[in-house]
């Protein structure tokens, strides 16, 4: 019987064991043999937690969204106005942890599964809905409502499509370069949107 709190450690031994060994097999080829060989352990160990293969490919997945969850927060936390957060939400998802090859080969998996997992699709969501929220939260304090909605959209393609291209041909040289082609789109829709606001007010006034 495990000893009192060694469930949390073993889970996270098995899922860190599951996503090397996604990256080494792909997602099909991670066998429960295979994920316990990386583990160290037998296959009823991983048994023990977990009901089969797919639920705990199901809990890796989630274990990664929890990493780029839990590093939003943190850098949401610090920043102090409006337009930090959006740039801590742009920095989060381009967080060095996002750059792993390990890491690429696991969300890589998530994406390209998904049509056919209705569990997976469900993570998938909760990635796109908690970006889209915490990117219009601000954003529609900076531009209003309506101009938020597309900006958030545009922002969040940014960043899966700037990730995507990443983890099919390599981690960038610098994580800074992806994080400022985002901003840099950021400050062109906000001045944009500031000299139309100033047009307007001109032309009333």
């Amino acid at each position: 019987m495990p000893k009192l709190g060694m469930a949390p450690v073993r889970r996270k031994q098995l899922i860190d064991a599951a996503i090397a060994a996604i990256h080494d097999y792909g997602f099909a080829e991670a066998t429960v043999a295979r994920i316990a060989a990386k583990a160290g352990v037998s296959t009823g160990i991983v048994h023990h937690y977990f009901a089969d293969k797919n639920d705990l490919l199901v809990a890796t997945m989630r274990a990664l969204l929890e990493i780029l969850r839990r590093e939003a927060v943190e850098r949401l936390r610090a920043a102090r106005t409006h337009r930090a957060r959006v740039d801590a939400v742009i920095h989060a998802s381009f967080g060095d942890a996002q750059f792993g090859e390990e890491v690429f080969s696991a969300w890589l998996a998530l994406y390209g599964n998904a049509r056919t997992s209705a569990q997976l699709q469900r993570i998938l969501r909760i990635y796109h809905r908690r970006l889209d929220s915490n990117l219009r939260h601000d954003l529609s304090a900076l531009v209003g409502r309506s101009a938020a909605r597309s900006m958030a959209l545009n922002i969040a393609a940014l960043i899966d499509g700037l990730w995507l291209r990443y983890a099919l041909t390599g981690r960038p040289e610098d994580p800074e370069t992806p994080r400022a082609l985002a901003r840099d789109y950021l400050d062109a829709k906000l001045a944009s949107f500031a000299a139309e606001r100033d047009a307007l007010f001109t032309v009333t006034a």
